[in-house]
């Protein structure tokens, strides 16, 4: 089983009225139950940007190695910006 830990914490008037209307129209069982699903989703949104990060750095990494070892190739600004706002479209359906 899960240990469990107690913590307290200190939210905005909106906040707590938001987790309070959740409750109340049934959609979560407690406040807990929303703070839970809230730090879950939290912590994935988190651990996908890290990924996307680390994935930029090694993609960077590369780079710089293959202009150490002069192996440069053609620069296209259009793909580079088509690519950023693919990955900007996915995180943002992603939430």
């Amino acid at each position: 089983m899960t240990e469990l830990e107690r913590l307290t914490i200190t939210l905005t008037a909106e906040l707590a009225e938001t987790i309070k209307w959740a409750v109340n129209d049934g959609d979560y069982a407690s406040a807990s139950e929303v703070i839970r699903e809230a730090l879950r989703d939290w912590k994935l949104r988190r651990e996908l940007r890290h990924e996307e990060l680390a994935t930029l750095k090694a993609d960077i990494d590369q780079a710089l190695a293959q202009v150490a070892a002069g192996q440069l190739g053609e620069f296209n600004t259009d793909r580079i910006v088509e690519r950023a706002r693919k990955l900007l479209a996915a995180r943002k359906r992603s939430g």
